[in-house]
């Protein structure tokens, strides 16, 4: 360890980290392919665990690696701040890499060739230098950092695990803090494993335990009183053995870590293993001076002092930084168990009685179309019609799954009246750059049905749900975006989750029992993984931008069913069904009634598809008007005879029709 990096330079002493051995036996062991440390800070896991196991790969065992960073200036600032100074300080490392070139091509700061192999580092902000490179050896340093989809390319961390799929002897390396329960990757990567905690001896009872915050106590003093500790003393912390209730000193916690193996205990594994080893490790493990449990004290009470201000980020960061967990925020959202129980009892595609206006969201993925259909009545009360995938190609246009879609949304949907009723509005999701052509041809054909090409506000910028287009995507002859071409529009997806799903810790439409308007119903046969996917996504501050909590997907499960929920609203509230009177409703209602009265059919015949090319000569190309105007009548020709038709030279003639 070099004098740069570390405060205690020269050979790696386990001993100060005795839980450091057993996470590098678990990158030794052939039956583990991917290890997972959801960890606090302070637990030497960059210098004691990552850096040792990549200079030992380098040094006995080469291979390709790859460590990939949130950005490139972190995996530079690794390079001049971490791996360079350790190669400086280890002479066999050394003679390996030439560090001290300046101008090598075995020396660059993302790059570092050595015999047998190299060690390659990468921003999850530059997917394509990722999906280059295979290599055996992948590591993922801090993964809740990292972005999801760069450039509509997908998920980084997914395409660099991909790199590794043509090894026999693979080895993923994912270790890093939690964030937020839910959105945390290190966290949902950890419950995925073996779930391995390191159990600690009392030296009273030796009755062994996982080390929590919760056993950890100080005294109040009624004559002391800080702005900030209030009575409380931080000096006088000390742990407390829940077994026995023997109180630990510092030194006497450390002894105990340390003496945890040779004792028998130290890792242990708490779920069945399938070739993911997960570790957890928090601070109160640590040994360094900055980690003392009076240290501890003081950030605790100085996060509990500023959350009393109404400013929790000194919580989250202690949650997540000293205690090695994701921070929980408060939510109402209904479980699923009790989601399912409201389910009621009609048939897919029948509209029950309330139920007048249909409309559908469709999200667009690259090998599939996720649908939900919706039916609505006064007070944008709403029942689920069909939720479901339709599987095929997605990228050309009137092929693949779109011939399912179109066939789906175009069929009459039976009102239980006996009448039938047709699908009014369709949003369909347009944001993914390599389906969105496929999108807009299709949309083109149907605007005068109520199609809209649809794209997600990619901000909480107080968007409504539904506000008009802007510029269209085609242009005319002069490159301008054309009158009647085909506008996208923005929809308000904060603004409508929030309508759905509740704003922090109150509750939104989906939790509302009964009937009456904003209740939202679905149908007992409903496919279930429905109710997990309208659940999918939590508010919580913006990775990036301060002070700013927006809608985000939790790690590991899908959201396409929420996603289709909000298009389906926008595709309502562009009907203005949030602003129908009665009267409107009444005569809704009328006709739906007089048809079964009848005997006949409420669905009206669909107007016929547009051309796939041409359309109007004046459209220079870009298509039909979304709502071509009705044309004008012609003035009725003139019977023979008359002014009209008067002998030559007599009489008025007509000049212009």
């Amino acid at each position: 360890m070099s004098a740069k990096a570390s405060a205690r330079p020269g050979r790696y002493n386990p001993e100060l980290t005795p839980w450091v051995p057993g996470i590098h036996a678990a990158l030794d062991d052939p039956t583990v392919t991917k290890v997972v440390a959801k960890k606090s800070a302070q637990v030497a896991w960059t210098d004691g665990v990552l850096l040792n196991y990549v200079g030992r790969r380098i040094d006995i065992d080469p291979c390709p690696m790859i460590i990939m960073f949130a950005k490139d200036g972190a995996a530079k600032e690794f390079n001049d701040e971490k791996f360079g100074p350790m190669v400086e300080a280890t002479p066999r490392l050394a003679e390996k890499i030439p560090v001290h070139k300046k101008r090598d091509r075995d020396n660059r700061w993302q790059f570092k060739g050595f015999p047998g192999g190299f060690l390659k580092f990468v921003g999850s902000n530059s997917p394509s230098s990722v999906k280059s490179t295979p290599a055996p050896v992948v590591a993922v340093e801090e993964p809740d950092d990292c972005n999801e989809n760069v450039n509509d390319q997908g998920d980084t961390i997914t395409l660099l695990e991909e790199r590794t799929k043509s090894f026999p002897r693979r080895k993923v390396i994912f270790g890093g803090t939690p964030t937020i329960e839910g959105l945390s990757r290190v966290d949902a990567g950890y419950k995925a494993s073996d779930q391995r905690k390191f159990f600690v001896p009392c030296h009273h009872c030796d009755e062994a335990h996982v080390l929590s915050w919760e056993h950890v106590r100080w005294t109040e003093d009624p004559e002391f009183n800080h702005e900030v500790f209030g009575h409380a003393r931080p000096e006088t912390a000390y742990y407390v053995c829940p077994h026995c209730s023997c109180t630990w000193s510092d030194a006497e916690k450390n002894r105990n870590v340390r003496r945890a193996e040779s004792a028998g205990f130290g890792w242990q594994a708490t779920a069945p293993f399938y070739g993911v080893a997960g570790f957890y490790i928090n601070e109160l493990y640590s040994p360094f001076p900055g980690s003392i449990l009076q240290r501890l004290v003081e950030k605790w009470l100085t996060a509990q002092h500023a959350l009393e201000q109404g400013d929790d980020t000194k919580l989250r960061s202690f949650v997540n930084n000293t205690q090695g967990l994701a921070y929980a925020y408060a939510s109402d959202l209904p479980d699923v168990d009790t989601l399912k129980e409201r389910a009621e009892d009609y048939a897919e595609l029948t509209v029950p009685w309330g139920a007048l206006v249909i409309t559908a969201g469709v999200d667009v993925q690259h090998d599939r179309l996720a649908v939900v259909i919706r039916a609505w009545g006064r007070g944008e009360e709403s029942w689920l019609l069909y939720w479901g995938e339709i599987h095929g190609q997605t990228v050309v246009a009137e092929q693949g799954a779109w011939i399912d879609l179109d066939a789906l949304l175009s069929r009459p949907i039976a009102h239980v009246s006996g009448a039938s009723l047709r699908v009014r509005a369709v949003s369909v999701d347009s944001s993914d750059g390599q389906t969105s052509d496929a999108v807009y041809a299709y949309v083109r054909r149907r605007m005068g049905r109520g199609y809209m090409a649809v794209k997600g506000a990619s901000m909480d910028d107080g968007r409504e749900v539904f506000s008009p287009p802007k510029l269209s995507v085609d242009t005319d002859r002069k490159q301008k975006a054309h009158k009647y071409g085909l506008r996208p529009f923005i929809v308000g997806t904060q603004r409508a989750k929030d309508l759905l799903l509740g704003v922090d810790s109150n509750g939104g439409r989906i939790k509302l029992n009964g009937t009456g308007p904003g209740r939202m119903h679905w149908y007992k046969g409903v496919r279930p993984d429905y109710f997990e996917q309208i659940t999918a996504e939590v508010k919580a501050p913006h990775r990036t931008i301060r002070n700013r909590k927006v809608w985000q997907k939790k790690a590991g499960v899908r959201n396409e069913a929420l996603d289709c929920e909000v298009y389906a609203l926008h595709a309502a509230r562009s009907l203005k069904i949030n602003l129908w009177k009665e009267e409107r409703w009444t005569d809704e209602e009328r006709k739906v009634r007089q048809a079964d009265l009848l005997g006949a059919p409420a669905a009206e015949p669909l107007p016929p598809l547009q051309p796939l090319e041409g359309g109007d000569p004046s459209s220079d190309g870009a298509g039909p008007p979304a709502a071509p105007p009705a044309p004008q009548a012609k003035p009725a020709r003139p019977k023979p005879g008359g002014f009209f038709n008067a002998p030559s030279g007599g009489g008025f003639k007509a000049t212009r029709w």
